[in-house]
C-alpha cells in the first residue's frame, strides 16, 4: 500500500547516465521489458512526463501500463533500455528517489485487523525520515484529505474496495511529494468517489506536484490530465497535451434536426460518409465541400435544420483512431 519500495545501493556519487534529466520528471528511453517465456510486455518505451503536468497514461488492459510503472518504481528490472526518475537512474538510485515519491500501485494491501488510522501510523512509523512528534497530525491530514476520517476508527478488513483505494492513497500523501503515481486509483470507486479522487488530484496538481496517473478510462484522461501518452500491445502509440491530442483527430458533422431519415439520406447524396442516425441528431464525416451548401441541400429537400456544424473531436475519437481498438469510456 501507498508509496513503492525497492532495495538496491543508491548511486548518489555516481555519474548521471547521458539523458538529460531535464526533459522530464519521468524519462525513459527504449525502455523494454520481455519476461520469461518471450512476453514482450513493454517494447522501446520513450516517455517524457513535464514537471507540473498530470500526465494521463492510457491504454487497454494489458497493454503494458502496470509493468512500466512497476520499472519506474524499481519495483522490476527492465530488459533494456533506460528510466530516469526526479532525474536519477532507476532502478539503481531508488532509495534516493522513493522518498519523494508516492505511489499507489496494483491496489492498496492494508492490514485487516488494523483500523485504517492505524495502518498509516504503522506505515509512517516504518519511513525513518519521519517526524516520530508529528506523526499522528500528519495522518490525520491525510485521512481528511481522502475522506476517511469518520472511518478512521474502522478495521480496514471491514473497508469496501473504494475505501481501501483512498486508504492508499491518504498512505502515498503523508508526506509532500514531487511525484505522484497512481495506478488505476479510481477502481472501485462509485461516481462520487471517482469525482471526489479528481478534484484530489487538481489540488494535487495545483500545489506543484507532478501526478502520473495509469487508466483505461477515457473520461478520467479528458478531465483529470493536462498531458498524455497512449499505450496499445506495449508500444507508445503518441503522447503530447491532451488538447493536442484531440486535436489531431476529425471531428464530426452534426446536424440537429427532427427528420432525422430525410437528413441522413441527403447527408449521404452530399457525399458525407459513416453517416448515423441518434435521436434528433445526425452526424458523419466532415465533407471536403463548403457547409453550406450542404445546408441548403438540406433545406431544399425539406429537412427541417435546427441546427448544423462540426464538433470537436474527443478523445476517444483520437485515440480510437490511433490504436484501432476501443477504450473504456465512462469514468
Amino acid at each position: 500500500m501507498g508509496e513503492a519500495s525497492a532495495t538496491g545501493p543508491d548511486t548518489a556519487g555516481a555519474r548521471p547516465d547521458p539523458v538529460d534529466a531535464g526533459d522530464g520528471v519521468v524519462v525513459t528511453r527504449a525502455l523494454t521489458k520481455r519476461y520469461r517465456g518471450g512476453q514482450l510486455a513493454v517494447d522501446g518505451l520513450d516517455l517524457t512526463v513535464p514537471a507540473g503536468s498530470v500526465f494521463g497514461f492510457l491504454g487497454p488492459n494489458g497493454s503494458g501500463k502496470t509493468t512500466t510503472i512497476r520499472m519506474l518504481m524499481g519495483l522490476i528490472e527492465p530488459t533494456s533500455g533506460t528510466a530516469h526518475v526526479l532525474g536519477r537512474p532507476m532502478p539503481r538510485s531508488a532509495r534516493a528517489v522513493l522518498p519523494r515519491v508516492g505511489a499507489l500501485i496494483e491496489g492498496p494491501a492494508p492490514y485487516g485487523f488494523l483500523s485504517g488510522r492505524d495502518n498509516l501510523l504503522r506505515y509512517d512509523a516504518a519511513d525513518p525520515t519521519a517526524d516520530p512528534r508529528t506523526r499522528r497530525a500528519r495522518v490525520a491530514a491525510a485521512l481528511d484529505r481522502v475522506g476517511l476520517t469518520a472511518a478512521a476508527g474502522k478495521k480496514a478488513k471491514a473497508y469496501s474496495l473504494g475505501m481501501k483505494q483512498r486508504l492508499g492513497l491518504a498512505a502515498a500523501l503523508l508526506r509532500p511529494r514531487r511525484l505522484l503515481v497512481l495506478d488505476e486509483p479510481t477502481n472501485g470507486l462509485d461516481p462520487q468517489g471517482m469525482r471526489e479522487i479528481r478534484t484530489l488530484v487538481r489540488e494535487l496538481a495545483s500545489d506543484g506536484t507532478t501526478v502520473f496517473l495509469s487508466s483505461h478510462l477515457l473520461d478520467e484522461i479528458e478531465q483529470v490530465c493536462t498531458h498524455a501518452a497512449v499505450m496499445a500491445r506495449g508500444r507508445l502509440i503518441t503522447q503530447g497535451a491532451v488538447a493536442d491530442l484531440a486535436a489531431g483527430a476529425r471531428g464530426r458533422l452534426v446536424v440537429t434536426t427532427p427528420d432525422t431519415g430525410d437528413a441522413a439520406r441527403v447527408l449521404k447524396e452530399q457525399g458525407v460518409a459513416d453517416v448515423v442516425v441518434a435521436e434528433d441528431r445526425v452526424t458523419g464525416e466532415v465533407p471536403g465541400r463548403d457547409l453550406a451548401e450542404v445546408n441548403a441541400a438540406l433545406v431544399t429537400a425539406g429537412v427541417r435544420v435546427r441546427g448544423l456544424g462540426v464538433e470537436r473531436a474527443s478523445l476517444e475519437d483520437a485515440f480510437v483512431a490511433l490504436t484501432g481498438e476501443g477504450f473504456d469510456v465512462a469514468g
